[in-house]
């Protein structure tokens, strides 16, 4: 069994093409080219490169769908018989499904696949259009009738409109959602000669002439002056009905993006690029326990942010998580495990199932009988839950293992009946300590502060205030405290030596002062 190396001819140039991958093709017997109908292929006869392409399958094919998957099949039977150098116009790695379905089957078969960076007609357009993909960017087959409903919700660019036939379809399919007159852009030939990036209406897209393989559609997200097509409005059936939802809404948050609007499909589009061949070493080499501290880092980072009340903060650790979540899916998708659309569906599925007050027919009095259905629901799920402390994780940080552990156990009873026991208890238990410290029994000292803790979490918990929080905010003010105390010993011009325990202190009393003040 051979070994398949997939190269991309560019966008249409021969400058384009890379030294690499015209070496690849001139060392290779067999190489075959999904079209031969690209203007890079000119150049590879003069080369010295023998080809063979699958133009005549396109011909056959009912469907794309069925022309690519035939693709892959010529490709992998020209793969047992040994190497096999396959070329795709542009980026092997950008709107390329063939690519998709070879690395699925070529895995499956157990054949070596590599992939060749390439020039992708995308470096060329960014520069044309003017826009930086940073901001932004979906890309899509104008066959992905699923993707093109959402158009003009976010910059999107259609590859691939084959001919004035699929430019048809594809225009019926964005006036179901923009305006008949909606300007967007017009690209062919991108890097060649008689390159082509200019405006055009909707309506007019199926009328350009020389619509052919190098041709793509960019369309840009609608303004605030975009008008919606006639029986779609943003918030509802009518127009009655979004007037009625803005009149709601503080007036600082009408005609701004919602839940509705929310796109994640970049960031799963940019992780999936990270990951794959060509892609980041680093992003390439993790694991799910190797990226494991990540996700504890960023959350603390984003309770951080909420504890100052830091507005951009918590924007930006809260991306921070997300792209944590993506990651571990990412990784669990190419396992075969799962993928994000299943965390997705199942954790809608348990919000819908265990809020039956809100989609069902359940009537409850307050939030103290939600909480009550929501457990009884959970044990309903967790059948695999068979002893009442059962789901607190070993894995979670000290204090807030504690207070779950004790939750769990007053559920069934197992609880002071009243705080004066427990504050009772931590005396006791602080007596305990001062005795094992006083034997120098460092092991005894040790268990004993461990209990004085735990007695000190279960009082916290009896007067509704989580130890977890409650430590991290007087860590965060003991640091922004001793900083100030640092300042000033730096702004003296002397050494921490120079000072006295009360000078510091003094430091110490402005710095809470300051903190009261505020």
């Amino acid at each position: 069994m051979g070994m398949i190396t997939i190269v991309g001819l560019g966008p249409g140039a021969v400058g384009h093409l890379s030294l690499e991958t015209m070496s690849i093709m001139q060392g290779c017997e067999q190489v075959l080219l999904r079209t031969a109908v690209h203007p890079t292929v000119s150049e590879l006869a003069k080369q010295g490169v023998h080809y063979t392409s699958c133009d005549d399958l396109y011909e056959a094919g009912a469907s794309f769908e069925e022309v690519y998957q035939n693709v892959v099949n010529r490709v992998l039977a020209a793969a047992a018989k040994g190497d096999v150098v396959y070329a795709v116009p542009g980026s092997p790695l950008v709107a390329e499904k063939t690519v998709v379905l070879l690395r699925e089957q070529a895995k499956e078969q157990g054949i070596q696949l590599v992939i060749k960076p390439s020039m992708s007609f995308l470096d060329l357009a960014y520069v044309a259009l003017g826009i930086d993909p940073i901001a932004g960017l979906r890309i899509i087959d104008a066959q992905d009738f699923g993707a093109i409903a959402d158009a003009g919700q976010y910059p999107l660019m259609i590859t691939q409109v084959y001919s004035q036939l699929v430019a048809s379809d594809l225009k019926i399919a964005l006036m179901e959602n923009l305006p008949d007159d909606y300007e967007l852009y017009f690209l062919r030939n991108m890097g060649l000669p008689d390159e082509e990036c200019r405006v055009v209406k909707l309506f007019e897209l199926d009328r350009q002439p020389h619509i052919d393989h190098l041709t793509s559609v960019y369309i840009p997200p609608m303004g605030e002056d975009d008008e919606m097509p006639s029986g779609i409005m943003a918030f509802g059936d009518d127009e009655d009905e979004k007037e009625d939802e803005e009149a709601s809404l503080p007036d600082d948050m009408v005609d701004t993006a919602s839940f509705d609007d929310v796109d994640i499909q970049p960031l799963v589009d940019v992780m999936r690029t990270l990951r794959e061949p060509g892609g980041c070493p680093w992003d390439q080499e993790q694991t799910h326990a190797s990226i494991r501290s990540n996700m504890i880092e960023e959350v603390y980072e984003y309770l951080e942010a909420v504890d100052a009340d830091d507005t951009d903060g918590m924007r930006e650790e809260l991306g921070d998580v997300l792209m944590q979540i993506v990651f571990h899916a990412r990784m669990a998708e190419e396992a075969g495990r799962f993928d994000l659309q299943d965390v997705i569906d199942e954790v809608v599925d348990k919000l819908i199932r265990r809020h039956p007050h809100v989609f069902g027919e359940t009537k409850v009095a307050g939030s103290d009988e939600v909480l009550l259905n929501w457990e009884a629901i959970k044990k309903t799920e967790k059948t695999e839950r068979k002893h009442v402390l059962d789901g607190v994780t070993y894995g979670l940080p000290a204090l807030l293992r504690a207070y779950k552990l004790q939750s769990k156990a007053a559920k069934v009873g197992f609880d002071w009946p009243d705080v004066a026991g427990v504050w009772d208890k931590v005396q006791e238990e602080l007596g305990e300590l001062q005795e094992a410290l006083a034997s120098g029994d460092k092991q005894a000292a040790e268990s004993e502060l461990g209990d004085v803790l735990f007695a000190l979490v279960n009082y916290a918990r009896h007067h509704k205030i989580e130890p977890e929080v409650a430590l991290n905010g007087t860590n965060n003010r003991f640091a922004k405290r001793f900083a100030h105390v640092e300042a000033c010993v730096e702004a003296s011009g002397k050494e921490w030596q120079d000072f006295s325990l009360a000078e510091l202190d003094k430091f110490w009393d402005e710095a809470k002062a300051t903190e009261r003040q505020a």
